[in-house]
């Protein structure tokens, strides 16, 4: 069995995936009277192809304990999916580029309880995977007409180690 060890969420390392949504090194303004800090257009929010409309929902998600066998994969191909971790708890983060439609090399990614992920239209990824306690997380995806979710079974699974 193939082992995965998640490494830690980087921008640069996310890129081929989407984007990370985080505070730091972002574009950031004070307004509202100096009340608050704006953290300025962190991902592209990809959801209309289809007719479709954003909609922000918030997930609990139960955890996962490690190691972690990894037999599925997800993904949306109309729309963009964003999640942002509202508990202030490390999650984990499992994609997979493209192999002819089907998931292809998989990576890993250790995100913090202050990043959040948006992963592009298309990409292949796990399902929420939480980590410790039960785990909320705002999430921002498309709702409309349209299968905007394809779901396959690996024919090989991997183990998520820490």
């Amino acid at each position: 069995m193939h082992v995965i060890h998640p490494r830690p969420l980087t921008k640069a390392d996310f890129a081929p995936f989407g984007e990370v949504l985080e505070m730091a090194g972002a574009r950031s303004f004070v307004i509202n009277d100096g009340m608050a800090t704006r953290f300025h257009d962190l991902a592209r929010v990809d959801v209309a192809a289809g007719g479709g409309r954003p909609a922000i929902s918030i997930f609990k998600a139960q955890p996962a304990t490690l190691p972690l066998d990894i037999a599925m994969f997800e993904r949306h191909p109309l729309a963009s999916q964003a999640f942002y971790p509202l508990s202030g708890r490390s999650w984990l983060v499992v994609v997979a580029s493209d192999d002819a439609g089907r998931p292809g090399e998989i990576e890993a990614f250790l995100a913090s309880g202050t990043q959040g992920v948006n992963y592009a239209r298309g990409v292949w990824h796990h399902p929420l995977l939480a980590l410790g306690e039960i785990s909320d997380f705002l999430v921002v995806d498309r709702v409309g007409n349209g299968d905007n979710l394809e779901e396959t079974r690996l024919e090989l699974s991997c183990r998520l180690e820490r």
